[in-house]
C-alpha cells in the first residue's frame, strides 16, 4: 500500500525525506505521532516496520484510518490519545520502547477543508477549532474572555503586531459565533483591501487555533514522550510549519544535545543540565522547488531529525508554553 493511496489527495510535506531520516528497518516499532491521514504511518509499514502505533486526537481521523488498520494484518494500531501520552499509551499496550517517532505538526489539510470544523476562514462554519472536539472552542472563548486576554493570545501564537485594535473589535462585535463572522471582524479592524496578498485574519486563526488546542504545550511534551520511548539509537524527525513550532523544536534539541547557546556570543555555552539525550544527525531540511510548486503549503516546512543517544531521558521541564 502506499502514501498517496492511504491518504488520498492529501500527501504529507517532507514525508520521504523523514521516512528516509527514521532509517527504518524490517522487524522495527515505530510511532506515527499525528496520523491525519495516514501518510506516515502508510509509509512506515511499506518500509518493513513490523508494528506501527499512530496517535491521533481528533476522532474523525481514527475513524478514517479503520480499513488502513484493518489492511495492515495487526501492524498498525491507532490511539486515539494525543502524541504528548505516547509513553503512557505505548506502556498500556506492553510497549516500553521503540525505534523511531515521527511527528508532523500542526492541523491538516483534512481539518482545514472541512468547514463544519471551524479551522478556516476560506468557507464559513462553526468558530470551532477543537482538534479534539472536546473543551473549549474558539468561539467559547472570544466570546467570554477580556480584551486583555485575546490580544495576548493573538500577539504570543499568532506574532500579529495589532493585535490590541484586533481585540478591541472582536469583544465590540461579540457574540461571534461563525468564521466568516470572525474574518470580517478582522478584516475591518485592519483596513483591509480585497486582492492583497496575505489576508490579515491569517495570523488571528493561527492564533485561536494554537490556544485552543494548546499546541505548543502538546509539542513540548510529545518531544519529552519521544524522549522517554526511543530505545537508544532510535530516531526522531520532526516536521514543523511556523516559526512558533520550529522554535520549540530547535531549542529542545540544542539541549539535549547538549549545545545550550548562551546570553551572549562572548560568554562561554550553559553547560547542559544532564548527559545529552539526543545527537543531531542532520541539518534542518527544507522542501524543494517541485515540492513546493506542488505543494504551497511546503513553502515554511522544517524537518529536524535526531537520534536518541543511551543517556537517560532528561526531568520534565513542566513549563507549559500557554498563556
Amino acid at each position: 500500500m502506499s502514501a498517496a493511496a492511504a491518504s488520498g489527495a492529501h500527501v504529507p510535506v517532507l514525508l520521504d525525506e523523514a521516512i528516509v531520516a527514521l532509517a527504518i528497518a524490517p522487524g522495527e516499532t515505530h510511532v506515527d505521532g499525528t496520523f491525519g491521514a495516514g501518510g506516515y504511518s502508510s509509509a512506515m509499514l511499506d518500509r518493513g516496520a513490523a508494528r506501527v502505533f499512530a496517535f491521533d486526537r481528533d476522532p474523525d481521523a481514527i475513524r478514517a484510518g479503520d480499513a488502513l488498520a484493518a489492511a495492515s494484518e495487526g501492524r498498525l494500531t491507532l490511539v486515539e490519545e494525543r502524541f504528548s501520552r505516547m509513553r503512557q499509551a505505548l506502556a498500556e499496550r506492553g510497549v516500553p520502547q521503540v525505534d523511531g517517532v515521527a511527528l508532523d505538526i500542526g492541523v491538516s489539510s483534512m481539518q482545514l477543508d472541512e468547514p463544519g470544523r471551524g479551522f478556516s476562514f476560506q468557507s464559513d462554519g462553526p468558530l470551532d477549532m477543537r482538534m479534539s472536539r472536546t473543551g473549549e472552542s474558539a468561539a467559547d472563548f472570544i466570546n467570554e474572555a477580556s480584551e486583555e486576554d485575546i490580544a495576548d493570545v493573538l500577539y504570543a501564537y499568532g506574532e500579529e503586531p495589532k493585535s490590541r485594535r484586533i481585540a478591541l473589535a472582536i469583544v465590540a462585535a461579540r457574540p461571534i459565533e461563525r468564521t466568516g463572522q470572525l474574518a470580517n471582524v478582522v478584516r475591518k479592524a485592519l483596513g483591509h483591501h480585497p486582492g492583497t496578498k496575505k489576508d490579515p485574519a491569517t495570523r488571528t486563526f493561527q492564533a485561536l487555533r494554537i490556544y485552543v488546542n494548546e499546541e505548543l504545550d502538546e509539542l513540548e511534551g510529545g518531544l519529552e514522550a519521544a524522549e522517554q520511548v526511543l530505545k537508544p539509537g532510535g530516531r526522531l524527525a520532526v516536521v514543523t510549519f511556523h516559526s512558533l513550532e520550529d522554535r520549540v523544536v530547535k531549542r529542545f534539541l540544542r539541549e539535549r544535545s547538549g549545545s545550550v547557546p548562551s546570553a551572549s556570543r562572548h560568554v562561554p555555552a550553559r553547560a547542559a543540565a544532564a548527559d545529552p539525550s539526543f545527537d543531531a544527525v542532520a541539518k534542518p531540511v527544507r522542501a524543494g522547488e517541485a515540492e513546493v510548486a506542488t505543494n504551497p503549503r511546503a513553502r515554511s516546512a522544517t524537518l529536524r531529525v535526531a537520534r536518541r543517544t543511551a543517556a537517560s531521558p532528561w526531568k520534565s521541564s513542566n513549563e507549559g508554553a500557554r498563556i
